[in-house]
């Protein structure tokens, strides 16, 4: 059966090459030009896939991406952003995205993500527990002192203690416990969190709020109140152990 893949961009030229590249393998492709459009295709079609431009006018990808969440959670994501500063490949990367690539993109690296993407909806289709292996998604840590981190509901908890995280707070945290000893520039983490790119000069000052105030949550947890830590002049990493 073939697979249906939804293409989202404000980029008519980028739609459509998009979109010729999929029909040529043959999928089912249909095409949309803005977020409000995807979500009410989301809501109203089967989508095996989505392949989302992380800044249109209106309702953005990031957004967009969050109703899919919520509306299909099967739905497998690849972002797409024309940031092409950041060269990292974020392979790891759990914020319910499957991959994300920078445009312009090749019809190659365009076909092999979307068949990696479809290969690990069909794992977690075929397995009502979690998905075992390298493709899982851990959602719940416990720490050796029995503190808990619910990272889909956004919670950390440790005897009675319960500490609630914010959207963006969560998203931070789940991209370094999920990479345990990785450094994360400034400027990743800005674009991962908070969904656009922005100069090396100006993502400390941009993240320096939001990582203050996780931190300040942390600070009640003993085994979790030094483990995001600062790289002088470079970025944050999870230290775990």
């Amino acid at each position: 059966m073939k697979s249906n893949i939804l293409v989202v961009d404000d980029e008519p030229v980028a739609r459509q090459s998009l979109s010729d590249i999929l029909k040529l393998e043959g999928y089912n492709v249909s095409s949309v030009s803005n977020g409000q459009a995807a979500v009410e295709h989301i809501r109203t079609h089967a989508v095996d896939l989505m392949i989302v431009d992380l800044k249109m006018p209106g309702m953005d990808g990031l957004e967009v991406i969050q109703v899919t969440n919520q509306t299909s959670p099967e739905t497998e994501i690849i972002l797409l952003t024309a940031h092409g500063s950041i060269e990292t490949a974020i392979q790891a990367l759990r914020l319910r995205i499957h991959d994300y690539l920078l445009k312009p993109a090749s019809p190659a690296q365009v076909i092999a993500s979307v068949k990696k993407g479809l290969e690990r909806r069909d794992k977690s289709r075929g397995s009502n527990a979690a998905v075992t292996g390298a493709d899982s998604v851990q959602e719940v840590y416990t720490l050796k002192d029995g503190t808990m981190v619910d990272l889909s509901r956004r919670q950390i908890k440790f005897k009675s203690k319960i500490e609630h995280l914010t959207p963006a707070e969560g998203r931070l945290l789940r991209i370094l416990m999920e990479n345990e000893g990785k450094v994360f520039s400034h400027r990743e983490l800005v674009l991962l969190v908070q969904g656009y790119d922005t100069s090396q000069r100006e993502a400390p000052e941009i993240l320096r709020p939001l990582v203050s105030r996780l931190r300040h949550k942390l600070e009640a947890f003993p085994s979790l109140s030094e483990k995001v830590v600062s790289v002088r002049g470079t970025g944050y990493l999870y230290e775990g152990g």
